[in-house]
């Protein structure tokens, strides 16, 4: 499509910087939504319209979609934070802007969920994902749902762990999945946005198991070969206890990791970037 006109929004998060570079470099004629302009200092191109808005508040958000062509979201949290819920963000602030995107009579959607979301709506993270999947789906909307296999930057829970000399792995560490880096998962959102693809699963080149990332992060630390693999029971009970004696806000994250690390979880592979190298270069950080 000539003279498209593409609007991010999560543009200062993880995947979304990276999403902001390859269309800065493709001179994608681009709006970004931001709620602090300092962390976009560096894009000062005239392709790049930086909006003040929130996406929790839906009055900052009048008109935005207005002559925009694709609309790209990566609006999520892992962590609650600020008060804000899995709710307040996953959910809701994705349907503000899907409702300036309906208005605006968008031509395309496309919002970055997870791999396998729709298998753990149980899990509060998903919930609100899922929610606001249902509702893109029912929109009317060309849309596309992408579901990548976890990010390296998720990773780095094994390299603070592995710090400590030891990793701990529930079950036999057996469990495989193909996590993704930021940049290698930008390019393949980019290459979508020509494309009618309803939903799609994506992972990085590596097929690794728990056993290989928990050496690797020890190795990244310089620290010797010890993984400790304990009973899944332990998994079972961490879960419960959290559920029952912690807010969501401390059991969201820990439910969603300790629940996906106990299956296979293999994408389609993408992309070059190695997780070794990853671990190599944030522990020298």
């Amino acid at each position: 499509m000539k003279n498209r006109k593409i609007l991010l929004a999560g543009a200062t998060g993880y995947l979304g910087k990276h999403i902001l570079k390859v269309l800065d470099k493709n001179k994608e004629q681009t709006r970004v939504l931001a709620r602090n302009t300092k962390k976009l200092e560096a894009f000062s191109e005239s392709h790049i319209d930086i909006k003040i808005a929130e996406v929790t508040k839906p009055e900052t958000l009048i008109n935005i979609c207005n002559d925009i062509d694709i609309v790209i979201s990566t609006i999520g949290i892992t962590r609650q934070k600020d008060g804000l819920t899995y709710m307040d963000v996953d959910y809701k602030a994705n349907k503000n802007l899907l409702d300036e995107a309906i208005k605006a009579k968008v031509k395309h959607f496309v919002y970055v969920s997870a791999i396998n979301g729709d298998k753990y709506k149980h899990l509060k993270i998903f919930e609100a994902k899922e929610k606001f999947v249902s509702e893109l789906k029912s929109s009317g909307l060309q849309y596309t749902i992408v579901r990548p296999n976890g990010f390296f930057s998720d990773m780095k829970d094994f390299l603070q762990m592995a710090k400590s000399g030891r990793v701990y792995l529930f079950g036999k560490g057996n469990q495989k999945f193909n996590p993704i880096h930021g940049e290698d998962l930008a390019h393949f959102i980019y290459g979508l946005l020509h494309k009618n693809l309803k939903e799609i699963s994506v992972g990085g080149p590596d097929i690794l198991s728990l056993n290989e990332i928990g050496k690797m992060a020890l190795q990244a630390n310089n620290k010797p070969i010890k993984i400790t693999h304990l009973p899944d029971c332990i998994r079972k009970f961490t879960i419960w206890s959290l559920r029952k004696f912690t807010s969501v806000k401390t059991y969201g994250p820990i439910e969603f990791f300790l629940t996906l690390m106990t299956k296979d979880n293999i994408a389609p592979q993408y992309g070059n970037q190695k997780l070794i190298n990853f671990f190599n270069n944030s522990s020298k950080q």
